[in-house]
């Protein structure tokens, strides 16, 4: 019985000195941990950033080109000409003597002159 104590206590004074023989892991150094956030920063730019701001860009030229007899769609899926421009709505003619006042903001797509007769 006292043999196994013995050895229990051994083992148990051991254990942190066993814990404590192997290397700690190196880290990243400062240049490292710089070029890494360096990158991580790129990549979100080329991804998020740069695409957004080209839609938003391609949104803002189409919402101000806007003129009487355009076809649009708007965000809704509703197709139409536009009859009257104002600064921040349009007057959509979805049908014959039909027309439905829509902020420019909803507009998605500008359509090729036409293409509402053929549908």
């Amino acid at each position: 019985m006292k043999a196994i104590r013995n050895l229990l206590l051994i083992v148990a004074a051991l254990i942190p000195s066993l814990a404590f023989a192997q290397d700690a892991p190196q880290g990243m150094s400062v240049m490292g941990q710089i070029i890494f956030f360096g990158g991580f920063i790129l990549i979100f730019y080329l991804l998020i950033w740069r695409p957004q701001s080209k839609r938003a860009k391609e949104h803002k030229t189409l919402m101000s080109g806007l003129n009487k007899g355009d076809e649009v769609v708007i965000s809704g899926g509703l197709a139409g000409k536009i009859t009257k421009v104002a600064d921040d709505f349009i007057v959509l003619e979805v049908a014959d003597k039909v027309e439905v006042k829509v902020q420019k903001v909803a507009v998605a797509v500008a359509l090729p002159k036409g293409t509402l007769k053929d549908v």
